[in-house]
């Protein structure tokens, strides 16, 4: 063991704003975004897409994904994720609710399997504050580890689904 870990922040870039979850695909979650500034000037663009990645470790003492071994080996189109996500919005008080809505995974099987051919659903949040000049564009992302749940998705390979889209190099 090589005694590295590779967070999710590292393996895809970015600083503070990746958060890793786990979730089934027919869960959705809101989360209260609360910004601490009048957020009238403010437009949100929210968009997600899932990757596979072929296998995937866990930090024995935390539990938590290490994808020091982890490779992209394919992914699934875009899944539009409308404006109606965004609700409860409180301009003066900074505050306003993102909805991940449920059925992001585009895939139409699922492994119960945690560690090989895991797909994982980028769930991006941009937001632009267009009441300065030039405008300013920040995003947050959530990285979804998708769970197998009866009902959800047939149990399949991942690889061999008709949507699936293989990378190649």
């Amino acid at each position: 063991m090589s005694g590295r870990l590779l967070s999710f922040k590292n393996y895809i870039g970015g600083a503070d704003n990746v958060q890793v979850i786990e979730k089934f695909p027919s869960e959705q979650k809101t989360f209260t975004y609360n910004y601490n500034t009048d957020i009238s000037n403010y437009t949100f663009e929210l968009d997600s897409q899932t990757i596979v990645v072929d296998t995937l470790t866990y930090n024995t003492n935390d539990g938590n994904p290490n994808f020091t071994t982890s490779s992209v080996v394919g992914y699934f189109a875009n899944v539009d994720v409308s404006a109606v996500n965004v609700s409860n919005r409180n301009n003066a008080q900074g505050t306003v609710n993102i909805t991940m809505p449920a059925n992001l995974y585009a895939g139409n099987v699922l492994m119960p399997d945690a560690r090989t051919n895991v797909p994982i659903t980028i769930f991006s949040v941009a937001w632009t504050n267009t009441g300065v000049t030039p405008t300013v564009t920040e995003s947050h992302r959530w990285a979804v580890l998708e769970r197998y749940k009866p009902g959800d998705k047939a149990i399949g390979n991942i690889l061999a689904d008709t949507s699936f889209v293989s990378l190649t190099t």
